[in-house]
């Protein structure tokens, strides 16, 4: 049984406009919407998954998107940046194509060594892209993406905490992980027995400022950490409830199980399982092509359906 964290599973993060959301990441990024569904602990909004066409572990972004929603506000206890890994060589492709759709974006630069431009979303949502090849490409169907510009899953995510010490030791003893570099205020740590692949890097940036920021549209709400089986999850809940975590019980999201728990900086972590996978009540290609509920919703479909905003799906 694995005792070293492979690398993230997912990231959800909060939004505004369903609709918005829905188009900046399927139309301007690429991503596919490979699952349409709601909320499992409010059933009233949309939970939207994006990522590559299968839904591989360390491509799926997810959000929660309210309409009227305030936003977010950064600080402290929150995750900050989300950076895609895209080939190198196509650095400049995405430069011209932000632009041509009137993106704000930084000119690129130079971080721990890589080219990398950051932007944000429509929601202020901080997001990044990295030229980094990768041999985890997985088919991304955008008509006007070709396909070796394409995202390719998750670089990183970067965690904002007042102090590190103690978020830094939760991943070293704990998950295994180790460090790669410092630079300045931000520690690089890498996941895995093996550290290339994508959703492998994490990036602790120490404040200094105790501020908490706002949860709301535009934040990340959670972090999620991949493991293999129910059992190593299992596995897991004990190690981290023995290191004086407050972990929950097993959560049952369809397509993962979940557990929960704060890290020591007050970010909300997950360890999601990889099976059984988003296949399992929908065929392969047809993923995010209609609302998928719960079993235990399934007797509300139509008063959930009624209240849920109509959307134009993507089309590919």
């Amino acid at each position: 049984m694995n005792n070293i964290i492979a690398g993230i599973h997912h990231i959800t993060a909060i939004a505004g406009e369903p609709q918005r959301n829905l188009d900046f990441y399927t139309r301007l990024l690429g991503l596919c919407m490979i699952k349409l569904t709601v909320n499992f602990d409010d059933p009233g909004t949309y939970h939207f998954y994006f990522a590559d066409s299968v839904g591989s572990p360390g491509s799926v972004l997810t959000f929660f998107p309210w309409a009227d929603i305030p936003r977010g506000h950064g600080g402290s206890g929150l995750a900050r940046t989300t950076t895609f890994r895209v080939s190198r060589q196509s650095i400049p492709f995405w430069v011209d194509r932000l632009a041509a759709m009137a993106i704000v974006f930084d000119s690129p630069r130079q971080f721990f060594g890589r080219e990398t431009v950051t932007f944000k979303d429509p929601d202020g949502l901080e997001l990044a892209l990295v030229g980094e090849d990768s041999s985890d490409n997985h088919p991304f169907l955008a008509k006007d993406i070709p396909s070796e510009h394409s995202i390719i899953g998750f670089d990183s995510i970067s965690l904002a905490v007042a102090d590190g010490t103690e978020t830094i030791r939760l991943f070293t003893e704990i998950f295994g992980a180790t460090v790669f570099a410092t630079e300045e205020n931000i520690t690089r740590l890498h996941l895995g027995a093996a550290p290339d692949g994508i959703g492998k890097v994490v990036d602790i940036i120490e404040t200094g400022d105790r501020t908490h920021g706002r949860m709301g549209a535009g934040a990340v709400h959670h972090v999620a950490f991949r493991c293999a089986s129910d059992e190593e999850q299992l596995m897991w809940q004990e190690r981290l409830r023995t290191a004086g975590h407050d972990v929950t019980e097993v959560q049952d999201r369809c397509y993962f199980h979940s557990i929960y728990f704060r890290e020591p900086g007050g970010i909300l972590f997950e360890i999601a399982t990889d099976p059984p996978g988003f296949a399992i009540d929908e065929a392969p290609d047809r993923l995010g092509t209609s609302l998928k509920l719960p079993p235990w919703y399934e007797e509300r479909r139509a008063a959930i359906e009624s209240r849920l905003p109509k959307l134009k799906l993507p089309s590919y």
